[in-house]
C-alpha cells in the first residue's frame, strides 16, 4: 500500500486544516483508492506565532507620538485618498465627469476644457521644476491627460480652480505611480508631493494665494471625494493576527527551517514503502528541501503543488540547494503542478530538466483563489493518482 504524506502550506491551522484534509482524502480516494494518507501537521508544532502577543505591531495613527499637524483622522484619510489615486490617477476626474450635466456653449465661446487642455500641453512641453522630485514622466503624463476623454465632462462639472487641483493631483499620482512601478529607490514625502501639486495647480489655472480665495484654495487642495478608508491602518493588529501565520511561517522556515525538515524525517522514517511526499506551497518547499538534504529511504515520488521551491532555488534562497547546483541523485522523481493564474506556483522542469516534470492546471480562478483551488480540481488528483507507485 502506498502511503501519501501530505504537508500543508503556509498559514494553515485548525479548523481549516481539517477542511483541507477532507478534500484531499476525498480526491485521492477517487483516483488512488488504495493509498493511505498521513498528515504532517508542522504548523501546529513549528509554525510561526506572535510570541509576545503582537508587541512589535505599531499602534494606529493618533495613538502615539509623531507629527501633530492636523487631526490624526484627517491625516489618515488623506494618506488613503492618495493611495487610491496612485492606483487610479484619474479617479477624481472620473467622479467629476460622472456628475457632469450637458451645457450649451454659445457660438464663438470657448469650451470649458479648451484652456485646461492648452495648459496641460504647456506643462507637457516645458515641465515643472518643482515636480521633478516626484520622478520622471511628467511631460508624457500631461500630454496623455490632455487627450483623456474624461477631461471634457469634468470641465463641465467643475469650476476652473477645482479642476486645476484635480488635474494637478492626477499628474502627481501618475508620475509617482510610474516611479513605484519602476522600483525607484527614492520617493519624496508628502510635503514634497504637496508642493509639486500646488505648483502644478498654479500652472493649470488655479488662483494664486493672496487673491482672497485662501480658504477655497485650501479646500481645493484636498481630494475632491473620499476615495478610500483607513480600515487597514485602524485594524492593523487584527489583520496581522490573521495574516502573520502565513508570512511568519515563510520567514521562520527560511531562517530556522531545520526543525520542520527534521520533523518530516521523523514522520517518514517508520513508514512502510512506497512513500510519496505531497506538499502544497511552503509544504512543497519543506518536502523538496528535506529530500535534498539527505536520502529518505522508502520515498519514491515527490509531488509539489503550487509551490515556490523552483523560484527559491533560482534566486538562491532555497536553504539546501543553490543554483546552479543540480538535484542530488537520491532525490526521487518529481511531479510539480502549478496553475498559470497562481502567482505562487512556479515551474520546475526548466531548472531541473530530466529530473522534474511539470503539469499546468487551470482552475479558472484568479489569484489568490487559484492558490487554494488545486484541492477541488479533479485534474490534480488524476495526475497524482496516475503517478503513484
Amino acid at each position: 500500500m502506498t502511503t501519501v504524506v501530505f504537508t500543508h502550506g503556509t498559514g494553515v491551522r485548525e479548523p481549516h486544516l481539517t477542511t483541507l484534509l477532507e478534500h484531499v482524502t476525498s480526491g485521492l480516494a477517487a483516483t488512488a483508492p488504495g493509498a493511505r494518507l498521513v498528515v504532517y501537521r508542522w504548523g501546529e508544532r513549528y509554525g510561526a506565532r506572535l510570541a509576545a502577543g503582537g508587541a512589535s505591531i505599531p499602534e494606529g495613527p493618533g495613538s502615539g507620538t509623531g507629527r501633530s499637524a492636523g487631526h490624526p483622522d484627517e491625516q489618515g484619510d488623506e494618506v488613503e485618498e492618495w493611495a487610491r489615486l496612485y492606483d487610479d490617477p484619474t479617479a477624481e476626474l472620473a467622479t467629476a465627469a460622472a456628475g457632469a450635466t450637458v451645457r450649451v456653449t454659445a457660438p464663438g465661446a470657448a469650451f470649458p476644457d479648451e484652456r485646461p487642455r492648452a495648459l496641460l500641453l504647456d506643462v507637457a512641453a516645458h515641465g515643472e521644476p518643482l515636480a521633478d522630485l516626484l520622478g520622471p514622466g511628467l511631460p508624457q503624463a500631461a500630454a496623455r491627460l490632455a487627450r483623456d476623454p474624461l477631461l471634457a465632462p469634468a470641465a463641465e462639472a467643475l469650476d476652473p480652480d477645482t479642476l486645476a487641483w484635480v488635474l494637478a493631483r492626477a499628474l502627481a499620482a501618475t508620475v509617482i505611480a510610474g516611479a513605484v512601478a519602476e522600483d525607484s529607490p527614492v520617493q519624496g514625502g508628502g510635503d514634497a508631493r504637496d508642493a509639486a501639486v500646488g505648483a502644478l495647480a498654479g500652472r493649470l489655472g488655479a488662483a494664486p494665494e493672496g487673491t482672497g480665495r485662501g480658504p477655497l484654495l485650501r479646500m481645493a487642495g484636498k481630494p475632491l471625494v473620499r476615495l478610500g478608508s483607513r480600515y487597514a491602518v485602524r485594524r492593523r493588529r487584527a489583520l496581522t493576527d490573521a495574516a502573520h501565520p502565513a508570512a511568519g511561517d515563510i520567514l521562520k522556515y527560511l531562517a530556522r527551517g531545520e526543525d520542520m525538515r527534521q520533523g518530516l524525517r521523523e514522520l517518514v522514517a517508520p513508514l512502510e514503502p512506497p512513500v510519496v511526499l505531497l506538499g502544497h506551497s511552503l509544504g512543497g518547499i519543506i518536502c523538496l528541501d528535506t529530500l535534498v538534504s539527505g536520502p529518505l529511504p522508502g520515498v519514491e515520488l515527490l509531488v509539489t503543488v503550487g509551490s515556490q521551491g523552483p523560484f527559491l532555488y533560482e534566486t538562491g534562497a532555497l536553504p539546501t540547494l543553490a543554483h546552479p547546483d543540480p538535484l542530488p541523485g537520491h532525490v526521487p522523481p518529481w511531479l510539480n503542478l502549478y496553475d498559470r493564474r497562481d502567482l505562487l506556483g512556479y515551474a520546475a522542469e526548466p531548472l531541473f530538466a530530466g529530473r522534474a516534470h511539470d503539469m499546468a492546471t487551470d482552475s479558472r480562478q484568479p489569484f489568490p483563489v487559484a492558490h487554494s483551488a488545486y484541492w477541488t480540481d479533479p485534474a490534480v488528483y488524476r495526475a497524482i493518482g496516475e503517478r503513484l507507485p
